[in-house]
């Protein structure tokens, strides 16, 4: 065992199975030179507490709702890497997140709700490693109605 899955298993998470893809044409990570850029994620959420699958944020879920479901949505990036790199422990840090809410009008805490991926990454890969560039957007829709959708960028070892 790897030990960034160690550590997740310290901080109380197991990695859950990839996402499946619905179409052939592309797939959760795509690996150029030393950077891993992973497609953006938000569907088939493991079930952690507090996670919701579908509705809006500031609607039909709390901040706090959004920020345990863009964690899940963070594990899940963490599911397709090792599925792509094998070992986890070649991801030496993470470089950008880029989270889209789904949003109810007139809320404006994106951030907030997008806080719950790079608290985790910040947690799993520590303040060197975890620290990273980011944006945090507001959507009227997301894909088949989720609240939260991720991809970012992962420097390699």
């Amino acid at each position: 065992m790897s030990t960034l899955e160690t550590k997740l298993r310290q901080m109380g998470y197991t990695i859950p199975p990839p996402f499946r893809f619905p179409n052939p044409n592309r797939t959760g990570c795509v690996v150029v030179g030393s950077i891993v850029f992973v497609s953006g994620h938000g569907r088939d959420l493991p079930l952690l507490p507090n996670v919701k699958h579908a509705g809006k944020v500031g609607r039909d879920l709390t901040i706090e709702e959004g920020y345990a479901t863009a964690r899940a949505v963070a594990l899940s990036m963490l599911a397709s890497l090792k599925q792509e790199l094998g070992d986890l422990d070649r991801i030496k840090r993470i470089v950008r997140l880029f989270g889209m809410v789904n949003v109810a009008p007139g809320f404006d805490r994106m951030p907030q709700v997008i806080d719950g991926a790079s608290d985790f990454f910040y947690e799993l890969l520590g303040p060197q490693n975890g620290q990273h560039a980011r944006s945090a957007v507001g959507l009227a829709e997301l894909p088949h109605g989720i609240p939260v959708e991720i991809n970012g960028e992962f420097e390699l070892r």
